[in-house]
């Protein structure tokens, strides 16, 4: 996914239910996803179908149906119309998979309100990132819930005495660490700016 609002919403519906998230960025070839995501074994995947990067688009749906074809334990595809907002990009997906659905008709039951998050452990998984792969396959890492937030909150509150009244802005893509502590700014009420491209 790129830098987008429907990131933050997967992402925090996701943990909400106790759902591990992990993230690659959209500019990852196939074989740096699979790298990834191969380990893990995903039961969801969202996608945009594409991204910007130099003011030029960049279609991701030809990925996404390569990634689906390694990746059996997949059940659904979620695609967020970011480059064209017609439905065409998802029937593509759906020619290789009917795993695939517009992000539109995924959220349609779905009524605005506040989240409730399970009460879980304090260390239960949160996040699952990974090394650079410089030396053999990527690791992963798994962040826990508690850990992760009390870390994040010391950087963001005590060290760069965030609040409500302030905006932030780092220039992260979503497969780096960053956007993770990124998001994290909306727990100390603050206003969270996302770029892409």
């Amino acid at each position: 996914m790129p830098n987008l609002p429907q990131t933050i919403i997967a992402m925090l519906a996701a943990t909400s239910l106790g759902a591990v998230w992990s993230s690659c960025s959209p500019d990852f070839g196939v074989k740096g996803v699979l790298d990834r995501f191969g380990q893990i074994s995903p039961k969801v995947l969202f996608t945009a179908d594409g991204y910007r990067f130099g003011g030029k688009p960049f279609d991701s749906l030809g990925r996404v149906r390569r990634v689906l074809e390694a990746i059996p334990e997949i059940e659904r595809v979620v695609v967020v119309p970011y480059l064209d907002p017609s439905p065409g990009g998802v029937a593509s997906i759906r020619g290789c998979s009917d795993r695939a659905v517009p992000w539109d008709d995924f959220i349609s039951d779905c009524a605005p309100g506040d989240i409730d998050f399970a009460q879980l452990p304090f260390d239960h998984p949160l996040y699952i990132m990974y090394s650079s792969g410089t030396t053999g396959l990527p690791k992963c890492m798994v962040h826990g819930a508690g850990g992760t937030l009390i870390q994040h909150f010391k950087e963001l509150v005590l060290h760069t005495d965030l609040g409500r009244d302030d905006r932030i802005f780092y220039f992260t893509t979503c497969g780096w660490m960053m956007w993770n502590w990124l998001v994290s700014s909306l727990g100390a009420g603050a206003t969270v700016l996302l770029y892409d491209g």
